[in-house]
């Protein structure tokens, strides 16, 4: 052979078309299937969404007796959706987790049809205004609480952090300004990064805080590293019972607090949705309604 020809004859496979790309999954284990996707589907979010989520879908595939996800009908859907009790509002966030996975499988090929789509849920009554704190609730809160448990209440309310960004925060996320106000920068839900800005008098209450722990170290540590949500939650619902608040006030009752409070004192909705770290101006709108400065209530003569 020409030593051209041989040449020629070694390069021809790599000029063969690649084999095409699968864009379904097949798994001959059908347990397998649903675990890769259940997976997939929470790849990306936040350890307190993976386990909340985690928690519905094993509800639900309980109440099945583990039917593969492929087999699922929407009767198997409507059935679970009469079963579940609760909250109007946990049971819609049940659902519509349930929808979502359905509808990421579909868009994956791995089911047939989507028979999540035909599901109808019912949010029911909107109870955002019942979780809001007054100013001085809060101010209560925060006068009774002292050292490490007052820090995190404060930074909570005065950055509307959710108890995931707050109790990940090590002290190298903490930055001085100038003035004296503090830049805190947290990895928030959805995977998305923020900086938010607090006042010079919570600067001064996290660096009092910190005094000569290393900048690898939690702002928030407990006796084994960072505490855990459950442990924010409690030492929060301390200092509400503290403040004779009746409520089960749980650390985002003081986002949303914030969010209130600072449309009330003229804040711009745009700016309270960067800072809170909202997905659109139509989730930060609802503080909006659920406290609205007008109405036509007032105009009448009772």
């Amino acid at each position: 052979m020409d030593p051209a020809e041989a040449v020629a004859s070694l390069a021809l496979p790599a000029l063969l078309p690649a084999a095409p790309i699968a864009t379904t999954i097949v798994v001959d284990d059908a347990d397998a299937t649903d675990e890769q996707l259940v997976a997939m589907w929470l790849h990306g979010r936040s350890a307190h969404t993976v386990r909340a989520y985690r928690r519905d879908v094993q509800r639900f595939r309980t109440f099945v007796e583990d039917k593969p996800l492929r087999a699922v009908t929407l009767r198997d859907l409507q059935a679970f959706a009469d079963f579940i009790t609760g909250k109007p509002g946990t049971r819609a966030r049940i659902l519509a987790a349930l929808k979502s996975l359905l509808s990421f499988a579909s868009k994956l090929g791995a089911l047939r049809f989507n028979v999540g789509a035909a599901l109808k849920t019912h949010a029911g009554r909107d109870g955002l205004a019942d979780r809001i704190l007054a100013e001085s609730d809060v101010a209560r809160m925060l006068a009774l609480t002292v050292g490490r448990d007052h820090a995190l209440i404060r930074l909570a309310y005065a950055g509307g952090f959710r108890v995931a960004e707050l109790v990940s925060l090590r002290w190298s996320d903490l930055a001085d300004a100038a003035d004296g106000t503090l830049y805190i920068t947290v990895f928030g839900k959805g995977g998305k990064t923020r900086t938010v800005r607090v006042s010079a008098a919570t600067g001064k209450v996290m660096r009092a805080l910190r005094a000569d722990a290393p900048l690898s170290g939690f702002v928030f540590a407990g006796r084994s590293g960072a505490l855990n949500p459950s442990q924010a939650w409690r030492i929060v619902r301390a200092a509400a019972q503290r403040a004779g608040i009746e409520k089960a006030v749980s650390p985002h009752f003081l986002r949303h607090a914030h969010a209130s409070h600072a449309l009330e004192r003229g804040v711009k909705v745009t700016i309270i949705r960067d800072t809170l770290g909202h997905s659109s101006i139509a989730i930060t709108d609802r503080y909006t309604h659920a406290r609205p400065e007008e109405s036509s209530g007032l105009a009448l003569a009772v």
